[in-house]
C-alpha cells in the first residue's frame, strides 16, 4: 500500500478523481480514501495545514494502512533566488526551521534524533525527477496548463531543484522570517508547513517517502495574491501529474 498525502484538497481531490475507489474511512477528522491508482493500491488522504496535522495523518497512514512507501505533494514558497514561480522542488533532506532545543541540545537539531535534517529516499527521488523533468518542458505542460494559465504566472522555462525544504508552523511572508530561515539555513530552497513533520515519522517508522513541492509564490508580502487561483489552474495539475508518473515507475 502507497500513502498518498496532498498539502491542499484541490490536489487530493484530481487524484481520487483518478482512482478506482474501494473506501472512504474518517480517521480523526481526515478521510482516507484507499483504492487503485496505476496499478497500486493507494491510500490518499489531506493531511490539513501544519506539522502536527502532518504527523498525525502520517503515523495514521503507517498503523492504520500498513503503508511501505509516502508520497507528499503540495505547494510552497520559493526562498532561494534561482526558485521561481512554477518550479519544483523535490526534498533531499528536511528541517524544521522554528524547531530549537538550544542549549539543552546543538541549535535546530531533533532532541534524540541526533538530526538537524531528514534524508527522503534516493530512488524515490531520481523516479521524482526523471518524470518531472519531462513534464516541465514547456510543450508538454501546455497540454495539461492552457498556454494563457502559464503566461499569466509568468511560466515560461520552469526548472526542476533538489535540495533542502524547511518546515514550520508559518506562513512565511515577511522579510524577517525569510532572514531568520536563512541564517540558520543557508541552503535551504522553499518553505512549507508539514514536510519535515512527514519526513521525521517516516525515519522513525523506516518509510520510503518523498516529498515535492510546486512553487507558488516567494514567501514575501505579496504571497497570497492568486494563490487561490494558483491552486485551482496549476498545482493540482502538476500533483496529479507527478504522482500518476511516479507510481508508473515504482
Amino acid at each position: 500500500m502507497i500513502g498518498i498525502i496532498g498539502a491542499i484538497p484541490e490536489e487530493v481531490n484530481a487524484i481520487i478523481n483518478e482512482m478506482e475507489i474501494f473506501e472512504s474511512k474518517k480517521i480523526g477528522n481526515r478521510v482516507y480514501t484507499t483504492g487503485k491508482l496505476e496499478n497500486h493500491e493507494v491510500v490518499v488522504v489531506f493531511s490539513r495545514i501544519g506539522k502536527v496535522a502532518a504527523a498525525i495523518t502520517t503515523t495514521t497512514l503507517i498503523h492504520e494502512f500498513k503503508i511501505t512507501q509516502l508520497i507528499f505533494t503540495g505547494v510552497a514558497g520559493g526562498l532561494a533566488d534561482k526558485v521561481k514561480i512554477g518550479d519544483v522542488v523535490i526534498a533531499t533532506n528536511l528541517a524544521q526551521h522554528d524547531f530549537d532545543a538550544f542549549p539543552l541540545y546543538p541549535k535546530n537539531e531533533i532532541p534524540l534524533t541526533n538530526k538537524k535534517f531528514f534524508r527522503t529516499n534516493s530512488e524515490l527521488t531520481e523516479i521524482a525527477k526523471n518524470e518531472i523533468e519531462i513534464f516541465l518542458d514547456r510543450k508538454n505542460m501546455e497540454h495539461y496548463v492552457s498556454k494563457e494559465t502559464l503566461d499569466e504566472f509568468s511560466i515560461s522555462n520552469p526548472k526542476i531543484h533538489l535540495g533542502l525544504i524547511a518546515s514550520g508552523d508559518q506562513f512565511v511572508h515577511e522579510k524577517t522570517q525569510t532572514n531568520k530561515i536563512f541564517t540558520d539555513f543557508p541552503e535551504v530552497l522553499c518553505v512549507e508547513m508539514e514536510g519535515a513533520a512527514v519526513a521525521q515519522v517516516c525515519y522513525e517508522y523506516k518509510i520510503p517517502y518523498t516529498v515535492i513541492r510546486t512553487i507558488s509564490d516567494h514567501a514575501n508580502e505579496k504571497a497570497t495574491l492568486d494563490f487561490n487561483k494558483f491552486i485551482n489552474q496549476i498545482s493540482n495539475i502538476y500533483g496529479l501529474f507527478i504522482v500518476k508518473h511516479i507510481l508508473q515507475k515504482i
